[in-house]
Formats: structure tokens, C-alpha cells, sequence
């Protein structure tokens, strides 16, 4: 069974920094692009950054570049999102995604990010 479990969420100052990661199981990680995406209150899924299989290839949501780094470490099946400079709007819940979009296959149950004074 694939399986993907999130975690590092939290409640943080506007300003602040947090970083998530997300341990993958049932399925070769080392061979899948991953995903990073969030659910504001009220809004839909956002796609936010992405990570092909070797780690040579990264992108980013335009409301992310600059504040946000994706990475991974094949050795431990896990991808990381550091998140600096956090804002209110960065408020949601994040999800780890198996794929190259914020739908894909295999997402995680979800690590809640709140940025709050």
C-alpha cells in the first residue's frame, strides 16, 4: 500500500520558519516526482512546489519562490519543504503528493501550518 505521512506543521509568528517532511512508503520514491500542496481555509488544492525523482529538477508556485525550498533524500524515502518568511496567507494544510500536480495519485493525510501572531 503507497503511502505518504506528513509532518512538522505548527503554529508560527508571521516572519518565522518551519520545516515539513513527508516519509513515503509502498512505492519506489526514488523514482517519482513529488509534489508539495496546500488547502487555505475556504479554497481549493494549491499546488506549490515540485521535485523530480533525482532532484535535479524544482519548481515553485510564484506565492512560494523565494520563501519556500523543496528537497528530498532518497536514502530515507522523504521529501522536505522548508518554509521561511511565513505570512497569514501561508495558512492551510499541506500535503505531501506522489506526482507532478497537486492531484496526484498518492497525497497524505495532511500537516496543519497556521502563521498567526
Amino acid at each position: 500500500e503507497e503511502q505518504l505521512v506528513e509532518s512538522g506543521g505548527g503554529l508560527v509568528q508571521p516572519g518565522g520558519s518551519l520545516k515539513l517532511s513527508c516519509v513515503a512508503s509502498g512505492f519506489y520514491f526514488s523514482r517519482q516526482t513529488m509534489s508539495w500542496a496546500r488547502q487555505a481555509p475556504g479554497k481549493g488544492l494549491e499546488w506549490i512546489s515540485g521535485i523530480s525523482s533525482g532532484g535535479a529538477t524544482i519548481k515553485y508556485a510564484d506565492s512560494v519562490k523565494g520563501r519556500f525550498t523543496i528537497s528530498r533524500d532518497n536514502a530515507k524515502n522523504t521529501v522536505y519543504l522548508q518554509m521561511n518568511s511565513l505570512k497569514p496567507d501561508d495558512t492551510g494544510v499541506y500535503y505531501c503528493v506522489k506526482g507532478p500536480t497537486a492531484d496526484g495519485e498518492t497525497k497524505g493525510p495532511g500537516t496543519q501550518v497556521t502563521v498567526s501572531s
